[in-house]
């Protein structure tokens, strides 16, 4: 059973051409794609950078973007922005890209992510720095950035109690946003930039983060 069921295609008439278009390509529309229409925005943005990436023609998904963009009826339920870092942190400590835990620690301190937190988060579970709802989205982050994965229905169960199924799905949208950016940063020894360093230096160090190849 899956952790978020799709919804039906025949619900979500303003993406239907991104589906078409799936389903031109693959013969079908894949469940990925329905899973993430709890989102209405997300389809179309993956849509966008797998067509980029994959050598599409983006001119019709360009021109039907810009005009048909759907409504997120839903965008009250948006996480606050300190708990996007916050689960960006995770993923990407546990997938061990350096460069991704300095931006994201030190993007999610300026957003009013405490400090103690980011010190304290591989010892979560115990720690009294978080509510239950953040060591929910630690556990899963955590343990999605393993590899193999390890993620499982227990952790879906923990999020349940605390959040809906629009934030479930942007959760795992933030944790599979830095899936791709750990590889690319990673595979590409990006350089890391003064601030973020600085900030890292000063809080992950102790921890046992290393700038590695990520330094100029």
């Amino acid at each position: 059973m899956p952790h978020i069921n799709p919804l039906p295609r025949d619900t979500l008439e303003a993406l239907e051409p991104v589906f078409a278009s799936a389903e031109a390509n693959m013969g079908f529309v894949p469940n990925s794609m329905l899973t993430m229409a709890h989102m209405p925005q997300l389809p179309m943005a993956f849509a966008m950078l797998a067509g980029v990436v994959m050598g599409a023609d983006l001119a019709p998904q360009l021109r039907h973007f810009r005009q048909n963009v759907p409504a997120d009826s839903r965008a009250d339920e948006a996480l606050s922005p300190d708990l996007v870092q916050l689960i960006a942190y995770c993923v990407s400590l546990s997938a061990g890209c350096g460069y991704c835990q300095a931006h994201t620690s030190h993007s999610g301190h300026s957003r009013g992510l405490d400090e103690n937190k980011i010190k304290q988060i591989l010892i979560y579970e115990s720690s009294d720095e978080f509510s239950d709802a953040e060591k929910a989205l630690i556990g899963l982050a955590l343990a999605a950035g393993e590899v193999p994965n390890g993620s499982s229905g227990e952790h879906f169960e923990a999020l349940r109690e605390h959040f809906s199924e629009r934030q479930i799905v942007q959760i795992v949208g933030v944790i599979s946003l830095f899936g791709f950016l750990n590889r690319w940063n990673d595979t590409v020894a990006t350089q890391l930039e003064s601030a973020p360093s600085e900030f890292a230096h000063g809080v992950l160090e102790a921890s046992g983060w290393a700038l590695g190849k990520h330094a100029g």
